[in-house]
């Protein structure tokens, strides 16, 4: 049994079959999202200092925040899950 997992940028990994929805960080219910998640410490910061363009929500509560934009991150999705977007 393996766990497949998405390259999110700068060494970070989000395990596939986890992942609810990826979202961009710019409407304020984004915001409003991850400051609540930051406060019930379920916040993950992928960023490694940079700006956050994506928000990735997980199947457990968490969310997940990394530097590169959300169409890459499912494009990536779609290649480990054997899929191709055209």
């Amino acid at each position: 049994m393996s766990t497949e997992l998405v390259h999110v940028g700068f060494g970070g990994v989000v395990a596939a079959g986890r992942i609810v929805a990826i979202v961009s960080p710019d409407s304020a219910p984004m915001r409003r999202l991850i400051q609540d998640a930051k406060e019930r410490r379920m916040a993950i910061d992928m960023t490694f200092g940079r700006k956050t363009k994506a928000v990735i929500i997980l199947d457990s509560g968490h969310v997940a925040m990394a530097a590169i934009a959300p169409e890459t991150i499912a494009n990536r999705l779609d290649t480990v899950k054997g899929k191709r977007r055209d």
